[in-house]
């Protein structure tokens, strides 16, 4: 799920604000649905299936593919289907909040469970002793083995103040800890300070609460003497417009920050106050930039505020906007085009960085489970040796 969610991330309008839009046109649409060639196709596929279908399916099933083969058929990879049971995860995904206990957990061949990669500072893990490394075997007193990942996940979710009793180990010694859920509110910017006193941010996505936790970031930096910043967006899946305009006109001086274009041909430009953060610069990008993440990389790169470093990102132009369905289920469709403060495209091209520095497969794979140390990653170690001389 991990690895959809970073692909599905919209640069746009949160669901809400979508909804309203759903609400206004769906009436003038409604006629034209019921008289598309589409909808006569698949009642005509439907009725087929009724009468001479040997086995039996799930009507529900049928729809959420049809559904998705539907978009999937428009050719553009960022419009897409969310069914009724995905939905709340999508919303909490993008709200940076969910209701467990605050643990990232993964497969590993030959491994009995599922290894803790992340925990959640101040959630209900951490407050439990739950550490990266850790392997999960039970949960309530069945094997997640047996259950999977995906149950596993649906098992140690729940109500809000319910409690889940889960079976770990470290180091091969099990041990048995019982969390009460609450809501996890993601940490979405972390910093850091070196020893040369350069600022390192890492901004994990651009939803909700983004723009707050990385401009605190930067602020509490230059309170403790930074002389530099290097703004980690590398396996950022990208966000909402709203968080990275503000993080944008708080760090760049007067003038066009980002620019976009909707389906009916209407442009809208945003646009910076003077002030600005001056302090010399880095952003750290990869392949797996996308939308947000290359705009705030962009942006940063045309006023010659930061040099960008790392490899070439992924290149997602379009921009999408939610529809909840009346059968709690939603599409996501691209509904317009974003541009860089000078109007350049990045679609099927993203940023070229100053810098170029490649990850081993090994380093890549460490790097997106936040198992890389600083001084083993080469792509950091060539951002910060931009500021050491200065420093």
């Amino acid at each position: 799920m991990k690895k959809f969610w970073k692909v599905a991330m919209v640069l746009g309008l949160m669901a809400a604000s979508a909804a309203v839009t759903f609400c206004i046109t769906y009436q003038e649409l409604g006629s034209a649905l019921l008289s598309t060639p589409w909808t006569a196709k698949t009642e005509e596929i439907s009725r087929y299936l009724d009468a001479y279908f040997v086995d039996e399916y799930d009507p529900e099933q049928l729809a959420d593919g049809a559904a998705a083969g539907m978009l999937a058929a428009t050719g553009d990879e960022w419009s897409y289907y969310i069914s009724a049971d995905d939905y709340d995860a999508y919303l909490e995904q993008m709200n940076n909040a969910y209701v467990g206990i605050g643990v990232t957990i993964q497969a590993e061949d030959g491994l009995d469970g599922f290894r803790v990669m992340e925990v959640t500072a101040g959630g209900p893990a951490d407050q439990g002793g739950v550490q990266v490394n850790d392997v999960l075997t039970h949960v309530e007193g069945e094997s997640v083995t047996e259950l999977g990942q995906e149950e596993t996940v649906n098992r140690v979710r729940g109500e809000e103040g319910t409690e889940v009793q889960l079976t770990l180990t470290r180091d091969g010694e099990p041990y048995d800890v019982t969390l009460k859920r609450s809501n996890v509110q993601q940490a979405v910017a972390t910093y850091t300070m070196t020893e040369d006193k350069i600022a390192v941010i890492t901004i994990a996505n651009f939803d909700a609460d983004c723009a707050r936790q990385s401009i605190a970031a930067v602020e509490q930096a230059q309170t403790e003497g930074a002389k530099a910043i290097v703004f980690d967006v590398r396996n950022n899946p990208g966000g909402m417009k709203t968080e990275l305009v503000e993080l944008l006109d708080y760090l760049l001086p007067e003038g066009v920050l980002f620019r976009s274009v909707d389906y009916a041909g209407e442009e809208e430009i945003d646009e910076s106050d003077a002030a600005c953060v001056e302090l010399p610069m880095a952003v750290l990008v990869n392949n797996e930039s996308y939308s947000a993440a290359e705009f705030f990389a962009a942006a940063l790169q045309e006023y010659d505020a930061a040099e960008i470093v790392g490899t070439q990102t992924y290149g997602k132009g379009n921009f999408q906007s939610t529809f909840p369905l009346s059968d709690g289920s939603a599409i996501a469709i691209s509904i317009g085009k974003y541009y860089t403060p000078k109007g350049v495209s990045l679609t099927g091209v993203g940023i070229t960085p100053d810098v170029v520095v490649e990850l081993s497969d090994e380093e890549a794979a460490k790097l997106y489970y936040n198992q890389l140390p600083m001084e083993e990653d080469p792509q950091m170690q060539a951002a910060l040796a931009l500021f050491q001389e200065s420093t």
